[in-house]
């Protein structure tokens, strides 16, 4: 029984779920679902394995709710009424309070659409009632898991020792790997919470170590830290970033950013770490109003709204958009999702960015892009920097490229044409509005494709 099987029929208003009925000694799930009827499907399968639980119908009653209650682990859909998922995710992430509590991902989203890395879990809907109880069962058997298991892969005796002090505590259990061929022994030898990888090893290249471990269904979701040396280029961190969760470069304070994420990877009680430990996390934590990251990726008091999408029936039309292939380059990954679902409602074919090199290597390799949604404000080089530069490529000055802006202010409509952009829209963007920009765009450029 697939997702439409379950959740068919008439949307019940609420559920009926444990609030009222939990008790100290009680196993506790928070199912953030903004549909009621797959909420109580859940909810019922959790139950059924032991746990208690409470259901939150949009974000920011799930996040207020993970607050208030402390739950034992929280299932979530990414597409939310009121604050979306990634949000979610994220503040509760970078919430010392909140940040060990196992986030089991249950969404319309292919994972390969941005890193999930801070979920224990991923299950895509459509989603079988079997496919729900191994994740309750998963989930379970994490939470009885009284210390984690974490590899650390280091040639250097010294750093090796310097990571497993740091690290070590009695919730974790180290297994240190020199080589390689050490790691890929102990990786089948036993499963392994969180991975700590050097590059630079003596029988082979860290890097294949990483896909090699992935290739193994233990260890497919298993978060892997690189912590190295090596000044990486722009294509190999790309290619790292494909696999491992956070590339950390040593430095003289980096191994406090690497106990903080390995921290986060391994669901560690902060409360319940070494005292010292438990100081540097929270001396990490960013404050409340910086936790929401602009487009930009600056901070600043208030929350600027990002790109949503929430798809209703009627907005799944398929029509002049059926089968177009887009180009979305954007820093955010939460705008990546949003858009990415608001495309497909379309019919359309979409690929993505997170960087402007990317961007212009993904024109150069594919074939058939029909127009570009740019977003102008992105580490490094910009949208206008990155726009300037498809104009200079042969073959490109035609390509309608939309760019995207995080407020409209006077002078952003020039400043974007004059970069190469042929139209923009300022965020918080209106769908609607850019389906018409890019019907219009594409029209204007019947036939045009790379």
């Amino acid at each position: 029984m697939d997702t439409a099987e379950l959740v068919g029929g008439m949307r019940a208003q609420s559920v009926a779920d444990d609030r009222d009925n939990i008790e100290e000694k009680d196993r506790v799930l928070l199912i953030v679902e903004d549909d009621p009827t797959f909420a109580g499907v859940i909810l019922d399968i959790a139950r059924a394995q032991g746990f208690k639980g409470l259901v939150a119908l949009d974000g920011e009653t799930g996040l207020s709710m993970a607050h208030s209650y402390m739950p034992d682990a929280i299932t979530l859909d990414l597409r939310l009424p009121t604050l979306d998922g990634w949000k979610l995710l994220d503040e509760l992430k970078r919430d010392t309070k909140t940040r060990h509590i196992p986030v089991q991902v249950v969404s319309v989203v292919d994972r390969s659409r941005g890193a999930i890395m801070n979920a224990i879990s991923y299950l895509e809907k459509p989603v079988t009632q079997e496919a729900l109880a191994g994740a309750m069962t998963h989930i379970s058997e994490y939470l009885k898991k009284g210390t984690k298991e974490m590899l650390i892969v280091e040639d250097d005796p010294v750093q090796r020792t310097s990571i497993k002090e740091m690290i070590g505590a009695e919730d974790v259990n180290i297994t240190e790997a020199a080589t390689g061929q050490e790691a890929l022994n102990a990786l089948k030898s036993k499963k392994y919470d969180c991975m700590v990888l050097d590059l630079s090893l003596p029988d082979m290249a860290g890097f294949d170590v990483l896909k090699r471990s992935k290739r193994q269904a233990q260890h497919k979701h298993m978060p892997v830290i690189i912590y190295t040396s090596k000044d990486l280029s722009r294509q190999e961190e790309s290619q790292l970033k494909r696999y491992a969760a956070t590339i950390i470069t040593k430095s003289a304070d980096s191994s406090e950013h690497l106990l903080d994420e390995t921290a986060l990877f391994l669901h560690r009680v902060v409360e319940k770490m070494p005292e010292t430990k438990r100081d540097i996390v929270r001396k990490r934590e960013k404050p409340p109003e910086e936790r929401v990251p602009q487009a930009n990726g600056k901070t600043n008091g208030s929350r600027i709204p990002t790109i949503t999408f929430t798809p209703s029936p009627q907005d799944t039309v398929k029509g002049e958009l059926t089968g177009r292939k887009v180009l979305v380059v954007d820093d955010d990954v939460r705008n990546i999702f949003a858009l990415t679902g608001a495309l497909e409602s379309q019919g359309m074919e979409v690929l993505f960015e997170e960087n402007g090199p990317d961007a212009i290597r993904t024109l150069q390799n594919s074939t058939g892009i029909e127009v570009v949604l740019m977003d102008v404000m992105m580490p490094e080089m910009d949208g206008f920097e990155t726009m300037r530069r498809i104009r200079e490529m042969p073959g490109f000055s035609n390509l309608p490229i939309i760019a995207l802006t995080a407020k409209a202010m006077a002078g952003d409509r020039e400043k974007c044409i004059e970069a190469g952009a042929t139209d923009y829209i300022a965020k918080p963007v209106d769908i609607p509005r850019l389906f018409s920009l890019i019907k219009k765009e594409i029209g204007a450029k019947a036939g045009y494709a790379i």
